[in-house]
């Protein structure tokens, strides 16, 4: 016991975060993971990162509980009181601790403490974690979910930033309190399985299952093994219907969201065996998107490649039948379909980050490095206004007006046109509340140890991390205006001389490559779509440059559209913007409006989409520390010609069918701007093509 104390203080003293607990490798019989994630607080961000997580510091991350009080508030049940009792205080506790932890805040820190210690204070005997079940029903409140207070699901979040408090303090009563809970749950289960309260639970168990192997890998406790297959097994069955082929006819509708809520543990194999992903309605978008990474999950239990190609499979039907070219697919909240005009939820995008970041560690697979950055650096910037106090419900690809109004949006009668104006309340409140976990959990995985003693930085930003290597302390200062700029520059920073390996991925993107050491180019084979392994003695001050060539590039979308891609960034239709603030008096309260302040109807011209590199001119703009992700503080243009479709106009408040298999038109040629995706609010980004 004295001997793991000085080690903990050891690490503490070089400001390594925690307990080796926090980076240890999967225990026998659990499959050895090539990554392992690193002490929260271990990766700080620089530059226009570091921006970006102050910014949520002094918006809705930071101050929530003030603005959101009836729901964050000292009412809430994961605080003792005789409020909301369900998913919303563990959503945001579950971005605001890992914000608080790597920006170091004291203030923040003091928001998470009170939700930690009740939590941990208010364990019930038999293991029991959270809101106490009420003796008595409870008188609705609009706007407040008191109940089910017993859910599964809303722990299971809970159980992440317990993870995340583990790793940022090492503080021991984390590991009491999950071994007493997952006993409970070992206990529980066969009777109460994890949709007894409502089906969230069996289609979002691997948030539960994850936590479970890690705590195993601390405590080696074999129970757990036993708990990872029963909640496996009581988890919606996503590897079966992932592998599935796509049906011929569709014979009914109770297999599809939301008629098949009601298919529970044990699961009704007739309409499983109906389900396939490319079916409007196979599934709840926030489902999805949890869901996908259960396959690669309990993959590390059973090692069958077979969950792995179930889920490639899953990505590659969803992009065919729902994808669209910020990397997400419309769901609205059940899947909607391919058209660029369909909504995206934004817990959809940052459940799918973590899902995808979950993976990679496990897999080492760059298709989902390369999936993270297409989410991060494109759908995530543009769903949160630049001072991170209003957010949007639903974003889509296409989306040239932001008004109080219906479109063609499942979603769309319950909240009363709201669906995606910027605002608090705005759509659905779960957004408010959960969106706060993408920004600090892509910091956190910028990162890595890896299994064979190194280091890796498979995702690239700014940033600076403090590693072990050979049981010496380290650390690398990533200098980038990544993923706006393709040069990234590394410095090592040691003590002493140290051989290890540096793990470096190359996007599949990016042909012709280089990477240079102290100046000089590096004999190692770089390939696209690869992990580079550069194993050598490092030296205090040696210097890394990666560069990742950025050029032109187009892809196909629904309707015959095409997008226009460079590096990891989309690019979209410049469109002024109007901002108006509204207050109807109603629930939604204040909330932002955009419109169109310059014309959006217009078509790219085909020899442009034939001929990228010359169709298109690249023009830099300076940074000057200005916010990148706005209109003005656009990074990167691109210049084109197009022409107007004066038949393409507004369809039901969105822009409407894509018109196709244009021939050459009289109007002319009108040069247009395109600029990162992340970058708009309003746009066009799968653009019709003028033959």
């Amino acid at each position: 016991m004295k001997t793991k104390q000085v080690i903990c203080f050891i690490l503490l003293a070089f400001g390594l975060g925690v307990a080796s607990e926090a980076q240890v490798q999967n225990r026998s019989p659990l499959r050895p993971n090539p990554y392992l994630e690193l002490p929260l607080g271990n990766i700080q961000a620089k530059g226009w990162l570091a921006d970006q997580l102050n910014r949520m510091k002094a918006g809705l991350t930071g101050h929530l509980d003030a603005r959101y009080p009836q729901v964050i508030g000292s009412r809430n049940g994961w605080l003792g009181g005789d409020g909301d009792a369900w998913e919303r205080g563990p959503y945001w506790v579950d971005g605001l601790l890992p914000l608080a932890y790597i920006l170091k805040d004291q203030a923040l820190i003091n928001k998470v403490k009170p939700w930690i210690e009740w939590t941990l204070n208010n364990q019930r005997e038999d293991g029991y974690l959270g809101p106490k079940p009420l003796a008595e029903k409870p008188e609705p409140e609009p706007g407040i979910q008191k109940e089910p207070v017993e859910d599964w699901w809303p722990r299971m979040v809970m159980l992440k930033v317990l993870q995340q408090y583990y790793s940022a303090t090492g503080d021991k009563r984390v590991i009491e309190a999950l071994t007493k809970y997952f006993k409970y749950q070992l206990q529980e289960l066969p009777q109460h399985p994890l949709d007894q309260w409502s089906f969230w639970g069996n289609r979002r168990g691997a948030d539960n299952l994850m936590v479970v192997y890690w705590l195993y890998n601390v405590t080696g406790e074999n129970f757990l093994l036993d708990l990872g297959n029963l909640i496996y097994q009581q988890t919606f069955p996503y590897t079966k219907v992932f592998s599935g082929a796509y049906g011929t006819k569709q014979d009914g509708i109770e297999h599809l969201y939301p008629y098949n809520t009601g298919n529970t543990y044990p699961f009704k194999q007739a309409l499983i065996d109906k389900l396939h992903v490319g079916q409007l309605q196979s599934f709840h978008c926030v489902n999805l998107a949890q869901g996908i990474k259960t396959p690669v999950i309990y993959y590390q239990q059973h090692p069958d490649s077979t969950y792995i190609e179930a889920v490639k499979k899953a990505f590659n039907d969803i992009a065919i039948f729902h994808g669209q070219a910020q990397g997400m697919y419309g769901g609205d909240e059940p899947l909607h379909g391919n058209a660029p005009t369909q909504g995206i939820e934004f817990c959809s995008v940052v459940e799918m980050l973590f899902s995808l970041e979950s993976m990679l560690t496990i897999t080492g697979d760059t298709e989902f490095a390369d999936r993270i950055e297409k989410i991060a650096y494109n759908a995530m910037p543009t769903q949160a206004t630049d001072d991170f106090n209003y957010r949007q419900y639903f974003q889509s690809a296409n989306q040239v007006m932001i008004s109080r109004a219906k479109r063609n949006f499942f979603e769309d009668d319950g909240h009363q046109g709201t669906d995606q104006c910027y605002g608090l309340l705005t759509g659905y409140p779960c957004c408010t509340a959960n969106m706060h976990q993408g920004w600090p959990k892509l910091v956190q995985n910028l990162w890595y140890q890896t299994a064979d003693g190194g280091v890796a930085a498979l995702l690239y930003g700014p940033s600076h991390v403090k590693a072990q290597v050979n049981g010496q302390p380290i650390e690398i200062s990533e200098d980038t205006y990544y993923p706006f700029d393709e040069r990234i520059h590394f410095t090592i920073h040691s003590k002493k001389d140290l051989s290890f390996p540096f793990h470096l991925r190359i996007p599949h993107w990016a042909k012709n490559a280089q990477i240079k050491i102290n100046g000089e180019l590096s004999n190692e084979e770089v390939k696209p779509g690869s992990i580079v392994k550069i194993s050598r003695l490092w030296k205090n001050g040696d210097q890394i440059t990666l560069v990742l060539p950025m050029q032109i590039e187009t892809s196909r979308w629904a309707e015959l559209s095409v997008a226009v891609e460079r590096g990891p960034l989309v690019y979209a239709l410049k469109i002024d913007e109007d901002w108006r603030k509204v207050n109807d008096g109603d629930y939604f309260g204040d909330y932002l409006e955009v419109h169109p302040k310059s014309d959006w109807n217009f078509g790219l011209l085909s020899k442009t989409i034939a001929d990228p590199q010359s169709g298109f001119e690249v023009i830099k703009n300076k940074a000057n520390g200005q916010y990148p992700w706005n209109l003005s503080g656009a990074p990167i243009i691109l210049q084109t010609k197009a022409k107007k479709i004066p038949e393409w106009k507004l369809y039901k408040n969105m822009a409407g069918p894509l018109p196709h298999q244009f021939t050459e038109a009289a109007e002319e040629e009108i040069p247009i701007t395109l600029i990162p995706y992340g970058c708009t609010t309003l746009r066009i980004t799968q653009f019709p093509v003028i033959n």
